[in-house]
């Protein structure tokens, strides 16, 4: 059961790293911008520093969990 949560945890953030590095731009538009996206932040640097940081919390969320689950600690 706990496995089974987990995975899909995993999942979601490995989808979710996905959606964010395409909204990422190294100008700072990225996809967010055709979306109006851009809109909800009240600068682009604030955005830019908003998806960062939202990037970064599921890419070592992404990286605990497999090593977690690949281990097979949770089985035993």
């Amino acid at each position: 059961m706990v496995v089974q949560v987990l995975q899909g945890i995993w999942a979601f953030s490995a989808f979710g790293i996905i959606v964010l590095v395409l909204l990422h731009s190294p100008k700072g538009d990225g996809l967010g911008a055709i979306g109006g996206q851009a809109q909800l932040f009240t600068s682009t640097k604030s955005a830019e520093t908003t998806l960062n940081r939202i990037t970064w919390t599921l890419t070592v969320l992404f990286m605990a969990l497999t090593v977690v689950l690949s281990a097979g600690w949770l089985s035993r």
